[in-house]
């Protein structure tokens, strides 16, 4: 006979979005530094870098399609 159960946890309230940017921001940074090492580096990693970019940016843009980023609000005064 199984024992009792717990129940699950509730689910955790994520900013999506901020965790994608600082991720991008990662791939940048390690961008930034494999540019700056040149040709003591395989460029194989420098595609890797530009790939994971542009797929976070591609992730983001699925994620407004979908509503799930939060919007903005309108600055009082039509802004």
């Amino acid at each position: 006979m199984p024992g009792p159960t717990k129940q699950a946890p509730p689910p955790l309230q994520v900013d999506t979005a901020r965790v994608v940017l600082v991720g991008i921001g990662v791939w940048v940074v390690a961008l930034g530094v494999l540019l700056i090492l040149g040709d003591r580096v395989d460029r194989m990693w420098t595609w890797t870098c530009v790939a994971a970019i542009a797929l976070a940016l591609l992730g983001l843009w699925v994620m407004k399609l979908q509503g799930q980023l939060p919007r903005r609000r309108s600055e009082p005064g039509g802004r």
